[in-house]
């Protein structure tokens, strides 16, 4: 048993992406409320995708970077590659969701895993489409 079934969410988890980076599209983005205060918080939605990533500044800056706007409106349809790693948060090292580019001749969503080149480095496994990660 995956014990992170055990816990499901709404959410987009770095567990939901089972150590690969996936290319997604973007179709939307909207204010949810998250956690047990539900702060609202903004989250962007993926096509074909049930769970939606909560962002946080950094993803949210890096977005802004690839797409070229802060209109959220001016982010659906673009394509991004979404992948697991860990950072610090309070002092220890969690797992979480970073946001980089696809590379400009894959379009999200339709690059086959094998014909992929990415930044990471090739100890990473390579990324997938989003159809082969199911969140």
């Amino acid at each position: 048993m995956n014990i992170n079934s055990a816990f499901p969410s709404k959410f987009l988890a770095a567990a939901d992406l089972n150590d690969r980076a996936v290319n997604v599209t973007i179709s939307g983005v909207k204010m949810e409320g998250v956690g047990q205060a539900q702060e609202q918080k903004p989250v962007v939605y993926f096509q074909g995708k049930k769970k939606g990533l909560v962002l946080n500044k950094t993803n949210t800056k890096r977005i802004i970077g690839l797409v070229g706007s802060a209109e959220t409106k001016e982010w659906i349809g673009k394509g991004i590659q979404i992948f697991p790693t860990e950072t610090e948060y309070q002092g220890e090292t969690v797992d979480c969701i970073r946001v980089r580019a696809v590379k400009a001749e894959t379009p999200a969503d339709d690059a086959p895993a094998d014909d992929f080149a990415s930044d990471a480095d090739d100890s990473q496994p390579p990324p997938v489409t989003d159809d082969e990660i199911g969140f």
